[in-house]
């Protein structure tokens, strides 16, 4: 009975092409809205957690907060106390720094770039990848020496000394005020997405790493502690001991310690990406509304056309469930048939979108099953009115119709 009337709803459909065609358009635009943004959504979602994962999941900032209206010199740390929060974390952290920076200009001659450069220690490749293609990469030697050398993001370098590689090569830079000469024994790649790189940020200003003890400045003070935990750690846990910590040594309450993780930044943008493709999808999700408005009323064209056939159906002893059915049936395949199709280009369109941005793209089956499924059971819902009153049609009455 069943393979009968999906038989009956195929060749109803095909009998009248376009116009099944331009019934499921409201069905494939809305099927395909919703699929296409909640993928979208779920993609950038994906490339964010991915971009925090270069910049490092475990990676957090304490520090005593800035807006405290007594700040004082002793509420800077001191590479003593880097060292002993070394100690004291040891079970808990992979790396820890002075979260040094300074931007300033690389003078090669009479070419000169703007610089962002990292203070790091030497560990650092240990907790976050660094591209070495030519040279080496900053060593213990290096940062307990102070030795003015650095390690070069690959085009940057390649623009300062215009050489395929400069490693060996030297340029003048003004840090603190004060006038040295860098050597460059390293050079690193970046690999970034298009979508990443626009994101990040791709101006003039070029990258580098340098020694973070050439970086804490006046008299070795810095105002963070930058470190990585360790794979697994308890960020909520360690936030507690660290801010307890540190109050403890600054002689400030717990409340004037700051904790900024990149788990917390990643979970607001989660958040926020996660409500905006819900709302955004809920209203894609309207002009599924309107496809099934469309399909209610092709069904009750088709009902009218149809009314001879009903007649003599029930006169050959069709019961009412059984037309019922069968025009219920022709609704839920038209709509499902609309939901197909919609997936397809929906699933499509992502997917060139995500290979033209060469963007790893995030389409969850059971998003394309619940689309085609709620499809379906739209059609059924909105033709559920057409095939009643079909199946409540009088046979006399609808034999005698012209």
């Amino acid at each position: 009975m069943i393979l009968e009337n999906m038989s009956m709803a195929f060749h109803a459909i095909k009998a009248n092409k376009m116009r099944s065609f331009l019934t499921m358009l409201g069905i494939i635009i809305g099927i395909g809205s919703v699929i296409s943004i909640v993928s979208i959504g779920d993609s950038m979602r994906a490339m964010f957690a991915d971009l925090y994962k270069d910049v490092g999941i475990t990676r957090a900032l304490v520090y005593v907060s800035w807006y405290v209206d007594d700040f004082r010199q002793t509420d800077y740390f001191t590479l003593d106390d880097l060292e002993r929060v070394k100690e004291v974390f040891a079970d808990d952290l992979d790396y820890v720094d002075s979260n040094a920076f300074v931007s300033t200009d690389a003078i090669n001659g009479r070419k000169k770039l703007k610089y962002d450069f990292q203070g790091i220690d030497y560990n650092y490749p240990d907790v976050m990848e660094v591209n070495i293609v030519a040279g080496r990469n900053l060593n213990k030697s290096d940062i307990l020496g102070r030795k003015n050398n650095v390690v070069l993001e690959e085009k940057g370098a390649q623009e300062l000394f215009g050489m395929e590689n400069p490693v060996g090569q030297s340029f003048r830079a003004t840090i603190y005020g004060n006038t040295s000469e860098y050597t460059v024994v390293g050079i690193y790649r970046i690999k970034q997405t298009p979508i990443q790189a626009m994101m990040m940020g791709s101006g003039d200003t070029k990258s580098g790493y340098i020694p973070y003890t050439i970086l804490t400045w006046p008299n070795d003070y810095f105002s963070q502690l930058n470190f990585f935990a360790k794979e697994g750690t308890n960020m909520k846990i360690l936030e507690q001991k660290m801010k307890d910590y540190v109050a403890k040594q600054k002689g400030r309450p717990t409340s004037e310690i700051t904790f900024y993780s990149a788990q917390d930044e990643l979970g607001n943008w989660d958040s926020m990406m996660g409500g905006l493709s819900i709302a955004v999808g809920g209203i894609a999700a309207i002009s599924l509304l309107v496809g099934g408005i469309g399909i209610m009323n092709i069904m009750l064209v088709s009902v009218t056309e149809r009314t001879r056939e009903i007649g003599i159906r029930k006169a050959l002893g069709a019961r009412t469930r059984d037309v019922l059915i069968q025009f219920l049936t022709e609704s839920a395949i038209l709509s499902a048939c609309g939901g197909i199709i919609g997936t397809m280009i929906g699933v499509g369109l992502v997917s060139i979108g995500g290979a033209a941005l060469q963007v790893r793209v995030v389409i969850k089956p059971s998003v394309v099953l619940m689309a085609v499924s709620f499809s379906a059971i739209v059609g059924i819902f909105f033709g559920i009115y057409p095939a009643s009153k079909a199946a409540k049609a009088d046979p006399i009455d609808a034999l005698r119709y012209e």
